[in-house]
């Protein structure tokens, strides 16, 4: 099968539009034609050359939603035809973490996974003359068709559209799942939200989701607060305001018997937020989670104190969301209107503009862009 990709070929450098190959699925696997991809800031990571993981050549992106046109061999539990999302933390349902009900990371997570392969240590992804290209987080999704394991594709209820279902991928999930299955957000709770970008505002309507009484919002920008109180947010701090430590403000807005908030999420990537946030969580039972990711070779610098004195910090992979379960639970709710998604799309583009997307997104220009293939 031939498609157009945008192709990652080196760090710092723009994608390359061009056409690839992709093999029939294998064992357990489906072919899956995209029909959209958000464009996430994990992407952007990526490319930057500050991911430690980084492989190229690959086909980025794992933001997608497609129409699964063929099924390998074994699949059982989808067909031609089903809507799919594919999921870069998988949930095959049959390992020991995934049968313990404490943790959402599969077993599937292999060797393969970093390195840009398929589980047998091979590729389905390749130039026109035959070199291999890696796959990304097991999803691909900058392509026009991918291959994606069974455990690793989510069914899409009907009557949503591709163009949203994609952003189910990673940014809604993992912030709404930051509250409601990492965090276990209480009714009635008091929570903070460092970092008011995608990822912090579906962390805002998660904990508008689960209950909380207050949720208290974080950032740098005032637009960016303007939409978290739209997206559940009760009060809202620029941080500007206090040369970047928002942390006092932040306990003032709490109940002075317990010094801080109940609940502190980060969602910023940067250390010194996750200290923040971490110090603004109350004493004797606080609880910060951690949902950003920190450049390579950076480390959190933590008080000992603060975690003795009953804080409890902890970080979250896709919200702790299980996928092939969680995601089209998710999905529902946005159909009942209880999930906001729209207010997150700031353009829809084709592929060819996909670059010019990513110069925006390095610039905190727009929350998320979609490409319709």
């Amino acid at each position: 099968m031939r498609c157009r990709a945008a192709i990652f070929e080196a760090e710092g450098k723009p994608l390359v539009i061009d056409e690839i190959e992709v093999d029939p699925p294998r064992e357990k696997e489906c072919l899956v034609k995209l029909e959209a991809t958000g464009l996430c800031h994990t992407d952007l990571y990526t490319m930057s050359g500050a991911d430690p993981s980084a492989n190229w050549p690959a086909i980025l992106g794992h933001e997608g939603a497609g129409v699964v046109v063929e099924t390998g061999p074994g699949v059982e539990s989808l067909t031609t035809g089903d809507r799919v999302v594919p999921l870069f933390v998988p949930e095959c349902r049959a390992c020991v973490p995934c049968r313990s009900g404490e943790t959402n990371l599969c077993d599937a997570l292999d060797r393969y996974y970093e390195a840009g392969l398929m589980s047998d240590g091979t590729t389905r992804l390749h130039y026109p003359d035959g070199r291999d290209i890696k796959h990304y987080m097991n999803t691909s999704t900058f392509a026009e068709y991918t291959v994606a394991h069974e455990w690793a594709l989510a069914k899409i209820p009907d009557g949503i559209p591709t163009e949203r279902a994609c952003l189910f991928g990673c940014g809604i999930p993992t912030g709404i799942g930051a509250a409601l299955w990492s965090a276990q957000v209480r009714p009635g709770s008091t929570c903070a939200v460092f970092g008011c970008g995608p990822i912090g505002l579906n962390i805002v309507q998660g904990c508008r989701l689960a209950g909380a009484g207050r949720i208290i919002a974080v950032d740098l920008r005032a637009d960016r607060l303007a939409t978290a109180r739209t997206f559940g947010a009760t009060d809202a701090i620029d941080a500007t305001e206090h040369d970047g430590n928002a942390v006092a403000a932040v306990k003032a807005l709490c109940d002075p018997a317990w010094g801080g908030a109940d609940f502190t999420f980060e969602a910023t990537g940067r250390t010194q937020v996750m200290r923040q946030a971490l110090e603004a969580a109350r004493y004797g039972g606080g609880t910060c989670v951690l949902a950003g990711v920190a450049g390579k070779g950076e480390t959190l610098n933590v008080l000992p104190k603060l975690l003795i004195g009953g804080r409890r910090l902890i970080g979250t992979a896709f919200g702790g969301c299980r996928g092939r379960t969680q995601v089209p639970e998710l999905l529902e709710r946005y159909r009942k209107g209880e999930v906001l998604v729209d207010e997150l799309v700031t353009e829809e583009v084709t592929l060819d503009r996909i670059n010019e997307c990513f110069e925006r997104m390095r610039a905190d220009d727009g929350l998320r862009f979609v490409v319709r293939y």
